[in-house]
Protein backbone atom coordinates (compact mmCIF):
# COMPACT_ATOMS: atom_id res chain seq x y z
CA UNK A 1 0.00 0.00 0.00
CA UNK A 2 1.41 3.58 -0.89
CA UNK A 3 0.91 6.78 1.10
CA UNK A 4 -2.03 8.42 0.86
CA UNK A 5 -2.35 10.79 -1.96
CA UNK A 6 -4.74 13.10 -1.00
CA UNK A 7 -2.93 13.94 1.87
CA UNK A 8 0.52 16.52 1.62
CA UNK A 9 3.54 16.29 3.33
CA UNK A 10 2.47 17.93 6.21
CA UNK A 11 -0.89 15.80 6.16
CA UNK A 12 -3.45 18.73 5.16
CA UNK A 13 -5.92 17.89 2.33
CA UNK A 14 -5.06 17.97 -1.15
CA UNK A 15 -6.19 18.28 -4.72
CA UNK A 16 -4.11 15.79 -6.29
CA UNK A 17 -2.12 17.18 -9.36
CA UNK A 18 -2.82 14.78 -12.53
CA UNK A 19 -1.38 17.35 -15.08
CA UNK A 20 1.48 14.64 -16.14
CA UNK A 21 -1.06 11.93 -16.40
CA UNK A 22 -1.72 10.31 -19.65
CA UNK A 23 -5.30 10.44 -20.49
CA UNK A 24 -6.44 6.63 -21.20
CA UNK A 25 -9.85 5.36 -21.69
CA UNK A 26 -10.90 4.19 -18.07
CA UNK A 27 -13.93 2.54 -16.72
CA UNK A 28 -15.35 2.22 -13.29
CA UNK A 29 -17.96 0.03 -12.64
CA UNK A 30 -19.80 -0.76 -8.76
CA UNK A 31 -23.05 -2.74 -7.53
CA UNK A 32 -24.72 -2.70 -4.25
CA UNK A 33 -28.12 -3.66 -3.42
CA UNK A 34 -31.16 -2.72 -1.71
CA UNK A 35 -33.19 -5.05 0.79
CA UNK A 36 -37.46 -4.74 1.05
CA UNK A 37 -40.15 -6.32 2.01
CA UNK A 38 -41.85 -8.68 -0.85
CA UNK A 39 -44.88 -5.98 -1.37
CA UNK A 40 -42.48 -2.72 -2.13
CA UNK A 41 -40.27 -5.46 -4.24
CA UNK A 42 -43.63 -6.51 -6.35
CA UNK A 43 -45.20 -2.66 -6.58
CA UNK A 44 -41.44 -1.56 -8.02
CA UNK A 45 -41.47 -4.70 -10.42
CA UNK A 46 -44.93 -4.52 -11.43
CA UNK A 47 -44.55 -0.50 -11.53
CA UNK A 48 -48.02 0.13 -9.07
CA UNK A 49 -45.99 2.36 -6.21
CA UNK A 50 -47.79 5.50 -6.34
CA UNK A 51 -44.52 7.71 -7.34
CA UNK A 52 -44.73 6.14 -10.63
CA UNK A 53 -41.71 4.43 -12.55
CA UNK A 54 -39.41 4.19 -9.60
CA UNK A 55 -36.86 1.85 -11.77
CA UNK A 56 -36.81 4.86 -14.48
CA UNK A 57 -36.02 7.51 -11.68
CA UNK A 58 -33.97 5.86 -9.63
CA UNK A 59 -31.52 5.05 -13.44
CA UNK A 60 -31.67 8.72 -14.33
CA UNK A 61 -30.70 9.65 -10.37
CA UNK A 62 -27.85 7.93 -10.87
CA UNK A 63 -26.69 8.83 -13.77
CA UNK A 64 -26.86 12.69 -12.95
CA UNK A 65 -25.33 11.77 -9.67
CA UNK A 66 -22.30 10.18 -11.75
CA UNK A 67 -22.36 13.84 -13.64
CA UNK A 68 -21.62 15.56 -10.39
CA UNK A 69 -19.40 13.68 -8.49
CA UNK A 70 -16.56 16.46 -8.02
CA UNK A 71 -19.47 18.69 -6.19
CA UNK A 72 -20.38 15.81 -3.69
CA UNK A 73 -16.53 14.32 -2.81
CA UNK A 74 -14.51 17.36 -2.24
CA UNK A 75 -10.89 15.80 -4.29
CA UNK A 76 -12.46 14.42 -6.52
CA UNK A 77 -11.76 16.18 -10.21
CA UNK A 78 -14.91 17.04 -12.39
CA UNK A 79 -14.70 14.38 -14.92
CA UNK A 80 -16.29 14.40 -18.70
CA UNK A 81 -17.76 11.07 -18.59
CA UNK A 82 -18.35 9.63 -21.86
CA UNK A 83 -21.05 6.96 -20.44
CA UNK A 84 -22.56 5.97 -17.40
CA UNK A 85 -24.68 3.56 -16.97
CA UNK A 86 -27.24 2.39 -13.82
CA UNK A 87 -28.97 -1.51 -14.44
CA UNK A 88 -30.80 -2.99 -12.06
CA UNK A 89 -31.40 -6.99 -11.33
CA UNK A 90 -34.22 -8.15 -9.21
CA UNK A 91 -33.39 -10.32 -6.53
CA UNK A 92 -35.90 -12.68 -4.75
CA UNK A 93 -35.59 -9.74 -1.16
CA UNK A 94 -34.71 -6.68 -3.75
CA UNK A 95 -32.84 -5.29 -6.18
CA UNK A 96 -29.08 -5.14 -7.21
CA UNK A 97 -27.47 -1.63 -8.88
CA UNK A 98 -25.07 -1.82 -10.90
CA UNK A 99 -23.68 1.24 -12.51
CA UNK A 100 -20.91 1.72 -15.13
CA UNK A 101 -18.88 5.26 -15.90
CA UNK A 102 -16.79 5.70 -18.74
CA UNK A 103 -14.01 8.70 -19.79
CA UNK A 104 -10.81 9.83 -21.60
CA UNK A 105 -9.15 11.12 -19.34
CA UNK A 106 -5.58 11.47 -16.49
CA UNK A 107 -7.76 9.90 -13.53
CA UNK A 108 -10.22 7.45 -13.27
CA UNK A 109 -13.80 7.16 -12.57
CA UNK A 110 -14.39 4.70 -10.04
CA UNK A 111 -15.78 7.18 -7.43
CA UNK A 112 -18.68 8.16 -10.41
CA UNK A 113 -19.38 4.56 -10.59
CA UNK A 114 -19.72 4.13 -6.73
CA UNK A 115 -21.80 7.65 -6.33
CA UNK A 116 -24.18 6.50 -9.52
CA UNK A 117 -24.89 2.99 -7.28
CA UNK A 118 -25.31 5.13 -4.15
CA UNK A 119 -27.63 7.79 -5.50
CA UNK A 120 -29.80 4.99 -7.47
CA UNK A 121 -30.05 3.01 -4.40
CA UNK A 122 -31.09 6.32 -2.20
CA UNK A 123 -33.56 7.33 -4.97
CA UNK A 124 -35.11 3.36 -4.59
CA UNK A 125 -35.42 3.64 -1.02
CA UNK A 126 -36.85 7.38 -1.31
CA UNK A 127 -39.56 5.84 -3.85
CA UNK A 128 -40.56 2.76 -1.72
CA UNK A 129 -40.14 4.15 2.06
CA UNK A 130 -44.11 4.25 2.28
CA UNK A 131 -44.12 0.30 1.53
CA UNK A 132 -41.11 -0.41 3.82
CA UNK A 133 -39.40 1.97 5.79
CA UNK A 134 -36.82 -0.64 6.70
CA UNK A 135 -35.34 -1.08 3.59
CA UNK A 136 -31.55 -2.01 3.85
CA UNK A 137 -28.74 -0.62 1.62
CA UNK A 138 -25.68 -2.27 1.47
CA UNK A 139 -22.41 -3.68 -0.64
CA UNK A 140 -21.78 -0.83 -2.24
CA UNK A 141 -18.60 -1.73 -3.81
CA UNK A 142 -15.72 -1.38 -6.52
CA UNK A 143 -16.32 -4.61 -8.76
CA UNK A 144 -13.50 -3.40 -11.75
CA UNK A 145 -11.27 -0.85 -12.46
CA UNK A 146 -9.37 -0.25 -15.80
CA UNK A 147 -6.74 2.39 -17.10
CA UNK A 148 -4.38 4.52 -16.15
CA UNK A 149 -0.80 3.26 -14.53
CA UNK A 150 -1.91 1.16 -12.00
CA UNK A 151 -3.60 -0.84 -14.56
CA UNK A 152 -6.82 -3.13 -14.39
CA UNK A 153 -8.15 -4.57 -11.38
CA UNK A 154 -11.29 -6.68 -10.26
CA UNK A 155 -12.90 -7.43 -7.15
CA UNK A 156 -11.91 -10.95 -6.28
CA UNK A 157 -14.88 -11.57 -4.03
Amino acid sequence: MGQLTHLDEHGAARMVDVSAKDATAREGLAEGRIIMCAEALSAIRDGTTKKGDVLAVARVAGIMAAKKTSDLIPLCHPLALSSVTVDFELLEDGIRVVATARTTGPTGVEMEALTATSVALLTLYDMAKALDRAMVIDGVRLLAKSGGRSGDWRADR
